[in-house]
């Protein structure tokens, strides 16, 4: 990528991140694959001792885009009681980050069919910041201060209402506004509260089909609404398809395989609907999910969420 191409990928991702009023938690295709990272009440929820590891490349072609990893592990501890592990490593130009948060969750039966957890988190994050690193539009950022891991605690609460075929949950990841890096401003800002709400149903629409629209509701404080609704089907409780919307940002294709009964792969790719399509091929999010089924659990239909 020469030069002139670089200034104009430059200004273009700055345009697009003032529309967008700045994203500043990691976003995901496969969210429906990563809850806990957003909602710690989801700990424990499927049953079994799960991990969960995705992979995203946003942007592909602009130096300096988000690159995203996620690794997770939880499980019920009891027959109330869930535990989780949650680690995000970030990067998007200057800067890293690295967050590490345990979750707890309680959950209470409702009903026959309902189910109602509570989830606290607590844990914290690094942020790293070398400005001579990728190009900047503010060239006074070049002389800015250099952070290296400095530390930053973070705490969250969750609400997650849920039955085998459906759930919503409401949350807010981290009650802290602390420092972050703000890829408008290119300098370091105050976080802002985040808050999620999440919501689906599955539909049996064949002996051999189902069918899930999700929704996924971010608000972050001073910026407006951010949107993904997804549509995937589970044929023959192996092959999952299905497509998904990021408001003002990206469309997506899904496609996952439950290569045994224990491991679920996983492989998104959003197109960008943005001014900044003409300058990057597309994101790609890979998702790997490996679970320690008991032989009860194994005889029963695969989980869709």
């Amino acid at each position: 990528m020469n030069l002139k191409i670089k200034i104009i990928t430059g200004i273009l991702i700055v345009l697009t991140t003032c529309i967008s009023f700045g994203q500043q938690d990691p976003q995901f295709t496969n969210y429906m694959f990563n809850t806990m990272s957003v909602n710690s009440a989801y700990a424990g929820s499927r049953g079994h001792l799960t991990f969960t590891g995705l992979l995203r490349e946003q942007w592909v072609g602009i130096d300096g885009a988000p690159r995203t990893q996620t690794f997770s592990v939880d499980s019920p501890v009891g027959k109330k009681v869930g535990l989780g592990l949650s680690i995000v490593n970030d990067r998007i130009g200057p800067a890293d980050e690295f967050y590490a948060d345990i979750n707890f969750s309680y959950t209470i039966k409702l009903n026959e069919n309902r189910k109602l957890s509570f989830g606290i988190k607590g844990g914290g994050r690094t942020l790293s910041l070398d400005w001579s690193r990728g190009i900047t539009q503010n060239q006074d950022a070049t002389f800015q201060k250099n952070i290296k891991n400095e530390f930053l605690p973070s705490i969250g609460a969750g609400l997650y209402l849920h039955s085998d075929k459906s759930y919503i949950g409401l949350s807010i990841p981290n009650f802290f506004t602390d420092k972050h890096y703000d890829d408008v401003k290119e300098s370091v800002a105050a976080e802002r509260l985040h808050f999620f709400l999440i919501g689906g149903l599955v539909f049996d629409i064949g002996d051999r089909t189902k069918f899930k629209p999700a929704l996924l509701v971010k608000h972050v404080v001073g910026a407006p609404l951010i949107f993904d609704v997804s549509a995937n089907f589970m044929l023959y409780e192996n092959l999952r398809l299905g497509v998904a919307y990021r408001w003002d940002d990206s469309v997506s294709g899904l496609i996952g395989f439950q290569v045994t009964p224990k491991i679920l792969f996983g492989y998104s790719y959003d197109y960008t609907t943005t001014a900044l399509q003409k300058y990057n091929s597309g994101t790609h999010e890979l998702m790997l999910r490996f679970e320690l089924k008991s032989t009860e659990k194994k005889l029963k239909s695969p989980r869709f969420f």
